[in-house]
């Protein structure tokens, strides 16, 4: 069974700062994306919206 809440993602992007972020997770209901940085053990979380506005993908 899909989860339609949750879309599990294996990306990259680079944030407002030029660091370059794991995306993990787009959970749907929160609006939020979830993603990993290199230096921190612990999942990040942005609204949809800022992460739209703030970050770039990496190719």
């Amino acid at each position: 069974m899909s989860n339609e809440k949750h879309k599990n993602l294996n990306r990259y992007f680079r944030d407002k700062r030029g660091r370059i972020v794991h995306v993990v997770e787009l959970d749907k209901p929160r609006q939020r994306v979830v993603f990993m940085l290199d230096d921190y053990e612990h999942p990040c979380f942005e609204p949809l919206e800022q992460f739209k506005k703030y970050y770039t993908e990496v190719k």
